[in-house]
């Protein structure tokens, strides 16, 4: 059985970086930034090909942790040494969750069950979520997927530009709104966040940049089944709408990374009115207020 590779492996990969020479220079640009004084302590040629192996007991050291969070700030170090692979069945039943609790008060109980209405499953963390679903999990066989945040990495770095062509090929539509990376707000939360300046502008930048020439890929026919805009407003959530069912929603906290995020997982369902409708409506609007990119 092929052993799955390491997120870290797959995101270099996705960057052009997997290699020793390209990664210590993006490893000395972002220390420079950040702490000049680990300018050059990358590791060596056979220490970052152990890392890429999957072989690594533990962690890298502390240095090199704090340079590969700024290298992928949506990440933590632990998350970028897990496996990269698939997880659970797609969201639990919280009902069920709700009843497996020792020693919760009928009364509470009752008010969570129906507290929770239409959303199907909370994760404390981003990393959680991803683990018990994944990018491929969520994305596989959608016919139309739209996106509103920062700088969408879950799509644009962890799901593959082959997937996404055959989706869209296939007649499936995408929508991503990025926070506008030469906007003032992306440079608020960049400094919010604690991030090196324009870390988060250059990170959503090559995002944006990546699903447009991805675009340019595509059968003219098809093309503008993939749609990209920019928004320059206070990001609040992350939301992701598949195929008009599930709707995942991140939400942005102050002075900490998006990666450490509560995720709430909603299902559309027509006998109640919950929380779907309402981050319907959200992203609607806001996609009616965004700027249009151009090839």
């Amino acid at each position: 059985m092929v052993k799955a590779p390491i997120a870290l492996k797959v995101l270099l990969r996705k960057r052009h970086l997997q290699g020793h020479t390209a990664f210590c220079k993006e490893y000395d640009k972002q220390a420079k930034a950040a702490a000049p004084d680990l300018v050059r302590s990358w590791p060596s040629k056979t220490q970052f090909y152990r890392w890429l192996s999957g072989d690594l007991r533990g962690l890298p050291y502390a240095h090199h942790c704090r340079i590969l969070e700024l290298m992928f700030p949506e990440w933590t170090a632990e998350a970028l040494f897990e496996p990269y692979e698939g997880g659970i069945e797609f969201v639990p039943d919280p009902a069920d969750r709700i009843a497996t609790v020792p020693g919760r008060s009928p009364v509470v109980a009752q008010a969570s069950v129906h507290g929770m209405e239409d959303v199907a499953a909370v994760f404390g963390s981003r990393p959680e979520f991803a683990q018990q679903i994944p990018p491929h999990r969520l994305f596989d066989g959608a016919e139309s997927i739209r996106m509103a945040g920062l700088s969408l990495n879950v799509f644009c770095q962890q799901y593959s530009d082959r997937s996404i062509l055959e989706m869209i090929s296939n007649g499936g539509t995408v929508e991503a709104l990025f926070l506008d990376p030469d906007g003032e707000y992306i440079k608020i939360r960049n400094e919010d966040e604690g991030h090196p300046v324009d870390t988060l502008s250059s990170l959503t930048a090559a995002n944006v940049s990546a699903l447009t020439r991805l675009r340019t890929k595509l059968d003219p026919a098809v093309r503008e089944n993939l749609q990209i805009r920019v928004y320059d407003e206070v990001v609040r959530f992350n939301i992701t709408t598949i195929d008009d069912r599930i709707c995942i929603v991140q939400t942005y906290l102050p002075n900490s990374r998006g990666v450490e995020s509560p995720t709430f997982v909603i299902e559309k369902r027509d006998d109640v009115a919950g929380l779907f409708a309402t981050f319907t409506q959200v992203y609607v609007d806001l996609w009616g207020r965004a700027r249009e990119v151009a090839e």
